[in-house]
């Protein structure tokens, strides 16, 4: 009798000890392995039955990213040729040189590149450029040609009776007159003044 009493209270023990620490099937399986008494002066002592605590972790949602793409910045404008190299006039006094044969020209300051070399197109079969050495006489800057249809003519600097520096095609070749970009046309405008030498050679 007194064997069966401390089997129980030892089974008692371990049930709220396992009950405390772990879930449910632990107090099970200690249950299984004491010995279960089988006289009828004592009544066997049921573990209180806990509800196994959740494991399951909460599920988490990853908050979209609140990062958005920055804007592009505007592309900066295109900055000016810078003058490069030696350009091949020969007249220290020209303001300007055309190199026609390399379809490029450039402005002057006492024989040193200020600005260029830049793009051109110049004169046509049948409307050849002329080479040598000429002065500025007359500036438009909004001309039109009085010869062919009052084709527009903007930044116009003339050294050449008829022909001028001007913004133009760079694809096309023109009627003797140095086509230049936009940009080019309107720095020779500002630049060469009146009586200042320009220098074409072929």
């Amino acid at each position: 009798m007194r064997k069966t009493v401390m089997a129980m209270a030892t089974l008692t023990a371990a049930g709220l000890l396992l009950t405390a620490c772990g879930g449910t099937s632990d107090v099970q399986n200690a249950a299984q392995q004491q010995p279960i008494p089988t006289s009828s002066s004592v009544q066997p002592t049921t573990a209180p039955t806990t509800t196994q605590p959740s494991t399951t972790q909460p599920t988490t949602t990853t908050p979209p990213s609140t990062t958005s793409e920055k804007p592009k910045p505007k592309p900066e404008p295109k900055p000016e040729p810078k003058p490069t190299g030696e350009a091949p006039c020969t007249n220290i006094a020209a303001k300007a040189c055309i190199d026609l044969s390399a379809n490029k020209s450039w402005l002057l300051d006492n024989g040193k590149v200020v600005y260029g070399p830049v793009p051109i197109t110049h004169g046509r079969k049948g409307y050849r450029t002329p080479p040598g050495s000429f002065r500025v006489f007359h500036k438009n800057r909004n001309h039109k040609s009085s010869i062919f249809n009052n084709a527009p003519m903007p930044n116009s600097v003339f050294f050449n009776g008829g022909i001028a520096f001007h913004q133009g095609s760079l694809r096309q070749t023109s009627h003797g007159c140095i086509h230049l970009s936009p940009a080019a046309s309107q720095k020779y405008f500002s630049y060469l003044g009146y009586g200042d030498t320009v220098q074409v050679v072929p």
